[in-house]
Protein backbone atom coordinates (compact mmCIF):
# COMPACT_ATOMS: atom_id res chain seq x y z
CA UNK A 1 0.00 0.00 0.00
CA UNK A 2 1.28 3.43 -0.73
CA UNK A 3 -0.38 6.72 0.58
CA UNK A 4 0.02 10.38 0.71
CA UNK A 5 -0.29 12.65 3.69
CA UNK A 6 -3.39 15.53 3.72
CA UNK A 7 -5.00 17.83 6.00
CA UNK A 8 -8.45 17.91 5.68
CA UNK A 9 -10.98 19.64 7.71
CA UNK A 10 -13.08 16.56 8.19
CA UNK A 11 -12.08 14.80 11.03
CA UNK A 12 -11.93 11.06 11.16
CA UNK A 13 -13.07 8.90 14.50
CA UNK A 14 -10.84 8.66 17.07
CA UNK A 15 -8.35 5.67 16.79
CA UNK A 16 -8.02 6.53 12.53
CA UNK A 17 -6.30 8.06 10.09
CA UNK A 18 -7.31 10.11 6.82
CA UNK A 19 -4.53 10.11 3.72
CA UNK A 20 -5.01 9.65 0.56
CA UNK A 21 -4.69 6.36 -1.07
CA UNK A 22 -2.33 5.90 -3.77
CA UNK A 23 -3.62 3.20 -6.31
CA UNK A 24 -2.68 2.15 -10.34
CA UNK A 25 -6.02 5.10 -11.16
CA UNK A 26 -5.28 8.07 -9.00
CA UNK A 27 -5.00 9.08 -5.48
CA UNK A 28 -8.46 8.59 -3.07
CA UNK A 29 -9.49 9.93 0.44
CA UNK A 30 -9.69 7.19 3.15
CA UNK A 31 -10.30 7.14 6.53
CA UNK A 32 -8.55 4.13 7.88
CA UNK A 33 -9.14 2.50 11.57
CA UNK A 34 -7.19 -0.05 12.58
CA UNK A 35 -7.85 -2.75 15.40
CA UNK A 36 -6.72 -1.47 18.75
CA UNK A 37 -4.11 -2.90 20.61
CA UNK A 38 -5.18 -5.80 22.81
CA UNK A 39 -7.83 -6.84 19.75
CA UNK A 40 -6.65 -10.34 17.56
CA UNK A 41 -7.39 -8.78 13.82
CA UNK A 42 -9.91 -10.82 12.47
CA UNK A 43 -9.90 -8.65 8.44
CA UNK A 44 -10.51 -6.23 6.64
CA UNK A 45 -13.53 -4.27 5.22
CA UNK A 46 -13.93 -1.67 2.58
CA UNK A 47 -16.58 0.65 2.53
CA UNK A 48 -17.86 2.66 0.00
CA UNK A 49 -20.79 5.67 0.06
CA UNK A 50 -23.90 6.53 -1.55
CA UNK A 51 -25.08 9.52 -3.59
CA UNK A 52 -24.17 12.30 -2.69
CA UNK A 53 -22.47 10.89 0.59
CA UNK A 54 -18.56 10.69 1.24
CA UNK A 55 -16.12 8.30 3.64
CA UNK A 56 -17.62 10.23 6.65
CA UNK A 57 -20.96 8.40 6.13
CA UNK A 58 -19.29 5.40 7.98
CA UNK A 59 -17.68 7.44 10.73
CA UNK A 60 -19.85 5.57 13.67
CA UNK A 61 -18.96 2.09 12.19
CA UNK A 62 -14.80 2.59 12.59
CA UNK A 63 -15.02 1.84 16.38
CA UNK A 64 -17.40 -0.37 17.16
CA UNK A 65 -15.90 -2.84 14.04
CA UNK A 66 -12.66 -2.42 15.34
CA UNK A 67 -13.42 -3.24 18.67
CA UNK A 68 -14.32 -6.91 17.13
CA UNK A 69 -11.44 -6.98 14.76
CA UNK A 70 -11.94 -4.95 12.11
CA UNK A 71 -10.00 -2.71 10.22
CA UNK A 72 -12.21 -0.64 8.23
CA UNK A 73 -11.15 1.74 5.36
CA UNK A 74 -13.77 3.91 4.17
CA UNK A 75 -13.40 5.86 0.75
CA UNK A 76 -14.96 9.01 -1.51
CA UNK A 77 -15.25 7.77 -4.85
CA UNK A 78 -13.60 9.63 -8.07
CA UNK A 79 -15.39 13.17 -7.92
CA UNK A 80 -16.85 12.41 -4.23
CA UNK A 81 -15.64 14.90 -1.60
CA UNK A 82 -12.30 15.08 -1.08
CA UNK A 83 -11.29 12.59 -3.77
CA UNK A 84 -10.25 14.64 -7.15
CA UNK A 85 -12.02 14.13 -10.84
CA UNK A 86 -13.57 16.06 -13.46
CA UNK A 87 -15.69 18.98 -12.70
CA UNK A 88 -17.42 18.52 -16.32
CA UNK A 89 -16.73 15.27 -18.08
CA UNK A 90 -19.21 13.02 -17.22
CA UNK A 91 -17.41 10.28 -19.14
CA UNK A 92 -14.86 9.38 -16.14
CA UNK A 93 -18.31 8.04 -13.71
CA UNK A 94 -19.26 5.47 -16.16
CA UNK A 95 -20.65 2.66 -14.18
CA UNK A 96 -17.46 0.69 -15.29
CA UNK A 97 -14.84 3.52 -14.16
CA UNK A 98 -16.16 3.66 -10.98
CA UNK A 99 -15.90 -0.12 -10.37
CA UNK A 100 -12.55 -0.06 -12.07
CA UNK A 101 -11.48 2.25 -9.02
CA UNK A 102 -12.83 0.07 -6.43
CA UNK A 103 -10.88 -2.82 -7.80
CA UNK A 104 -7.75 -0.48 -7.76
CA UNK A 105 -8.46 0.70 -4.34
CA UNK A 106 -8.73 -3.11 -3.39
CA UNK A 107 -5.30 -3.75 -4.91
CA UNK A 108 -3.28 -1.10 -3.35
CA UNK A 109 -4.81 -2.00 0.12
CA UNK A 110 -3.45 -5.65 -0.71
CA UNK A 111 -5.13 -7.78 1.18
CA UNK A 112 -8.21 -9.85 1.29
CA UNK A 113 -11.26 -7.77 1.67
CA UNK A 114 -15.03 -7.64 2.67
CA UNK A 115 -17.00 -5.11 0.63
CA UNK A 116 -19.31 -2.98 1.57
CA UNK A 117 -21.31 -0.60 -0.65
CA UNK A 118 -24.10 1.13 0.84
CA UNK A 119 -27.04 2.49 -1.74
CA UNK A 120 -25.03 3.95 -4.95
CA UNK A 121 -21.69 2.35 -3.55
CA UNK A 122 -22.98 -1.02 -3.14
CA UNK A 123 -23.92 -0.41 -7.19
CA UNK A 124 -20.68 0.37 -8.34
CA UNK A 125 -19.26 -2.71 -5.64
CA UNK A 126 -21.34 -5.24 -7.34
CA UNK A 127 -20.00 -3.98 -10.82
CA UNK A 128 -16.91 -4.41 -9.34
CA UNK A 129 -17.49 -7.51 -8.01
CA UNK A 130 -19.22 -8.80 -11.69
CA UNK A 131 -16.00 -7.49 -13.36
CA UNK A 132 -13.23 -9.14 -10.65
CA UNK A 133 -13.99 -11.29 -7.37
CA UNK A 134 -10.81 -12.14 -6.33
CA UNK A 135 -10.03 -9.61 -4.09
CA UNK A 136 -13.03 -10.11 -2.05
CA UNK A 137 -14.12 -12.38 0.76
CA UNK A 138 -17.94 -11.05 1.43
CA UNK A 139 -19.76 -8.51 -0.01
CA UNK A 140 -22.22 -6.83 1.94
CA UNK A 141 -25.01 -4.62 -0.27
CA UNK A 142 -26.25 -1.96 2.72
CA UNK A 143 -29.66 -0.83 1.37
CA UNK A 144 -28.77 -1.05 -1.93
CA UNK A 145 -31.10 -2.85 -4.35
CA UNK A 146 -31.32 -4.84 -7.43
CA UNK A 147 -31.94 -2.37 -9.90
CA UNK A 148 -33.62 1.43 -10.57
CA UNK A 149 -34.65 3.53 -7.74
CA UNK A 150 -37.91 4.17 -7.23
CA UNK A 151 -39.94 6.65 -8.88
CA UNK A 152 -39.94 8.94 -6.31
CA UNK A 153 -36.50 8.75 -5.76
CA UNK A 154 -36.05 9.61 -9.51
CA UNK A 155 -37.97 12.70 -9.34
CA UNK A 156 -35.54 13.84 -6.54
CA UNK A 157 -32.65 13.11 -8.83
CA UNK A 158 -34.47 14.68 -11.96
CA UNK A 159 -34.93 17.97 -9.70
CA UNK A 160 -31.06 18.23 -8.37
CA UNK A 161 -30.05 17.60 -12.10
CA UNK A 162 -32.75 20.59 -13.38
CA UNK A 163 -31.18 22.86 -10.53
CA UNK A 164 -27.22 21.89 -11.34
CA UNK A 165 -28.30 22.68 -15.12
CA UNK A 166 -29.19 26.62 -14.28
CA UNK A 167 -27.62 27.05 -10.63
CA UNK A 168 -24.60 26.70 -8.90
CA UNK A 169 -23.23 24.43 -6.67
CA UNK A 170 -23.49 27.11 -3.76
CA UNK A 171 -26.80 28.02 -4.80
CA UNK A 172 -28.21 24.40 -5.25
CA UNK A 173 -26.96 23.93 -1.67
CA UNK A 174 -29.29 26.97 -0.40
CA UNK A 175 -31.88 25.75 -2.55
CA UNK A 176 -31.42 22.17 -1.02
CA UNK A 177 -32.03 23.89 2.70
CA UNK A 178 -34.67 25.54 1.87
CA UNK A 179 -36.52 22.69 1.38
CA UNK A 180 -36.84 21.45 4.72
CA UNK A 181 -35.25 20.55 7.75
CA UNK A 182 -32.14 18.91 7.33
CA UNK A 183 -33.44 15.52 8.84
CA UNK A 184 -36.47 15.58 6.32
CA UNK A 185 -34.88 16.83 3.32
CA UNK A 186 -32.05 14.13 3.65
CA UNK A 187 -29.91 13.44 1.35
CA UNK A 188 -26.90 15.70 0.89
CA UNK A 189 -28.47 17.81 3.81
CA UNK A 190 -27.71 15.01 6.40
CA UNK A 191 -24.70 12.98 7.44
CA UNK A 192 -22.36 12.91 9.99
CA UNK A 193 -20.88 16.84 10.88
CA UNK A 194 -21.68 20.33 11.58
CA UNK A 195 -23.74 21.99 8.66
CA UNK A 196 -20.78 23.47 7.70
CA UNK A 197 -18.98 20.57 7.30
CA UNK A 198 -21.79 19.06 5.48
CA UNK A 199 -22.19 22.24 2.95
CA UNK A 200 -18.33 21.83 2.66
CA UNK A 201 -18.98 18.10 1.31
CA UNK A 202 -21.71 19.30 -0.49
CA UNK A 203 -19.39 21.93 -2.55
CA UNK A 204 -16.21 19.20 -3.10
CA UNK A 205 -18.37 16.65 -5.03
CA UNK A 206 -17.82 17.51 -9.00
CA UNK A 207 -21.26 18.29 -10.79
CA UNK A 208 -20.48 15.77 -13.45
CA UNK A 209 -20.00 13.24 -10.63
CA UNK A 210 -23.40 13.70 -9.44
CA UNK A 211 -25.10 14.31 -13.29
CA UNK A 212 -23.54 10.50 -14.29
CA UNK A 213 -24.25 8.56 -11.05
CA UNK A 214 -27.62 10.13 -10.39
CA UNK A 215 -28.83 9.07 -14.13
CA UNK A 216 -27.21 5.54 -13.43
CA UNK A 217 -29.26 5.44 -10.62
CA UNK A 218 -32.21 6.01 -12.74
CA UNK A 219 -31.57 3.34 -15.23
CA UNK A 220 -29.37 0.79 -13.47
CA UNK A 221 -30.43 -2.74 -14.94
CA UNK A 222 -31.22 -5.75 -12.95
CA UNK A 223 -28.20 -8.19 -12.54
CA UNK A 224 -29.07 -10.20 -9.68
CA UNK A 225 -28.90 -13.36 -11.52
CA UNK A 226 -24.79 -12.23 -12.72
CA UNK A 227 -24.39 -11.66 -9.12
CA UNK A 228 -25.96 -14.84 -7.57
CA UNK A 229 -23.42 -16.49 -10.19
CA UNK A 230 -20.54 -15.21 -8.20
CA UNK A 231 -18.89 -17.58 -5.70
CA UNK A 232 -18.98 -15.05 -2.62
CA UNK A 233 -21.01 -14.91 0.21
CA UNK A 234 -23.53 -12.54 0.10
CA UNK A 235 -25.50 -9.94 2.81
CA UNK A 236 -28.17 -7.68 1.88
CA UNK A 237 -28.79 -5.26 5.49
CA UNK A 238 -30.83 -2.51 5.21
CA UNK A 239 -33.43 -0.74 7.67
CA UNK A 240 -36.86 -1.28 8.38
CA UNK A 241 -38.17 1.36 5.97
CA UNK A 242 -36.37 2.40 2.82
CA UNK A 243 -37.79 4.96 0.17
CA UNK A 244 -35.51 4.31 -2.31
CA UNK A 245 -35.46 0.87 -2.70
CA UNK A 246 -38.67 -0.86 -1.05
CA UNK A 247 -37.54 -3.48 1.80
CA UNK A 248 -39.84 -6.32 -0.04
CA UNK A 249 -37.87 -5.36 -3.04
CA UNK A 250 -34.59 -5.90 -0.96
CA UNK A 251 -35.93 -9.47 0.66
CA UNK A 252 -36.56 -10.80 -2.74
CA UNK A 253 -33.47 -9.63 -3.90
CA UNK A 254 -31.72 -11.67 -0.98
CA UNK A 255 -33.13 -14.69 -1.72
CA UNK A 256 -32.17 -14.71 -5.43
CA UNK A 257 -28.65 -14.25 -4.31
CA UNK A 258 -29.03 -16.63 -1.66
CA UNK A 259 -27.86 -13.77 0.77
CA UNK A 260 -27.69 -13.50 5.03
CA UNK A 261 -30.26 -10.96 5.38
CA UNK A 262 -30.88 -8.59 8.03
CA UNK A 263 -33.33 -5.82 8.83
CA UNK A 264 -31.49 -2.89 11.52
CA UNK A 265 -34.80 -1.84 13.43
CA UNK A 266 -35.05 2.18 13.90
CA UNK A 267 -33.22 2.73 10.71
CA UNK A 268 -34.24 3.97 6.99
CA UNK A 269 -31.83 4.61 3.86
CA UNK A 270 -28.89 4.96 6.14
CA UNK A 271 -28.55 2.49 8.57
CA UNK A 272 -24.81 3.16 9.09
CA UNK A 273 -26.09 6.17 10.43
CA UNK A 274 -29.57 5.82 12.12
CA UNK A 275 -28.18 2.88 14.30
CA UNK A 276 -24.39 2.39 13.88
CA UNK A 277 -23.79 0.23 16.32
CA UNK A 278 -26.54 -2.63 15.78
CA UNK A 279 -25.51 -2.09 11.69
CA UNK A 280 -21.73 -2.63 12.74
CA UNK A 281 -22.36 -6.15 14.91
CA UNK A 282 -24.87 -7.36 11.78
CA UNK A 283 -21.50 -6.64 9.76
CA UNK A 284 -18.93 -8.09 12.10
CA UNK A 285 -21.44 -10.99 12.91
CA UNK A 286 -21.49 -11.99 9.28
CA UNK A 287 -17.81 -11.34 8.52
CA UNK A 288 -17.09 -13.65 11.45
CA UNK A 289 -19.02 -16.05 9.42
CA UNK A 290 -16.99 -15.46 6.35
CA UNK A 291 -13.16 -15.63 7.50
CA UNK A 292 -12.16 -16.72 3.94
CA UNK A 293 -8.19 -16.31 3.29
CA UNK A 294 -6.18 -14.49 6.01
CA UNK A 295 -3.91 -11.65 5.17
CA UNK A 296 -1.92 -9.19 6.91
CA UNK A 297 -4.60 -6.54 8.59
Amino acid sequence: MTRSSSTTPFPPPPGARAYHLRTGRGEFAVVDSPVPAGVRPRGVALLMPGFTGSKEDFHRLHEPLAARGYRTVAVDGRGQNESDGPADDESAYAGEELARDALAQAAALGVPLHLVGHSLGGQIARAAVLLDHSPFVSFTLVASGPAEISDSQKQRVKLLHDALAVMTMPEVWEAILAMGPPEEVGGPASGHGEPELLRQRWLNHKPAQLLATGRQLCVEPDRVGELAAVPLPFHVLSGALDDTWPVPLLDAMAVELGAHRTIIPGAEHSPNQDQPLPTAHALADFFDRHPGRRGPS
